[in-house]
């Protein structure tokens, strides 16, 4: 087993992303569908829309979608996929300041990456900073109690399983960090694949509300 630079493992990744089995994937995108199917926005963020996973629905539920993700290989992938003259891709990398206009977006989505990120309070500020006022921050993460057991985020490539580094957050951490930058809880919910009988959760998910 190898362990790869974040960046680098995702441009790698990218070119068989779509096609591995991943249980957690398929989960995070049948709970976009779950929460957001019957929605209408103006603007949405998404930040670490990969190869588009779930970018197509967003675009469905809003008038303009800015899509974010620091990896080459990915985006590449979700702007072939998804030629949509309402979506925007940009190259960003989230722990520098975020790219976009203040108090602009009405909702941002996070889906699958902040097990990657190390200081969860700047994400925060951040996303209060592009959200307007009582803006919704959603975040679909890979669950703490998986981490606790030393789950990471991983694939296989020529033969060689890559372990991408990844930092546990607590729920707690994500409250705290909320709870900081003016967001208010409005719900928690943990979800678990079909297959994934007699186990912790998988997925945890948050939505928060702008309320400074």
């Amino acid at each position: 087993m190898r362990t790869n630079n974040i960046k680098s493992a995702y441009n790698i990744w990218s070119s068989s992303y779509d096609e591995d089995v991943n249980l957690t994937r398929d989960l995070d995108f049948n709970v976009m569908d779950k929460t957001f199917s019957n929605s209408e926005f103006n603007k949405i963020l998404e930040i670490g829309c990969g190869t588009g996973k779930n970018t197509k629905l967003l675009s469905s539920i809003a008038k303009t979608v800015y899509a974010f993700d620091f990896s080459e290989g990915m985006i590449s992938i979700a702007k072939e996929k998804i030629q949509l003259k309402n979506v925007a891709f940009t190259q960003a990398d989230i722990n520098l300041k975020w790219p976009t206009v203040k108090n602009l977006v009405d909702l941002i989505t996070c889906n699958l990456i902040l097990e990657h990120i190390e200081d969860l309070p700047f994400i925060f500020s951040e996303a209060s900073c592009v959200l307007k006022n009582k803006g919704k921050f959603f975040i679909s993460e890979l669950h703490p109690f998986r981490q606790y057991e030393g789950i990471k985020a991983n694939f296989e490539h020529d033969g060689i399983k890559t372990e991408i580094k990844a930092f546990v957050h607590h729920i707690s951490d994500f409250l705290d960090a909320a709870n900081k930058s003016g967001f208010k809880l409005l719900e928690l919910k943990e979800w678990w694949h079909d297959k994934d009988h007699n186990k912790p959760p998988r997925l945890i998910t948050f939505m928060f509300e702008k309320t400074e």
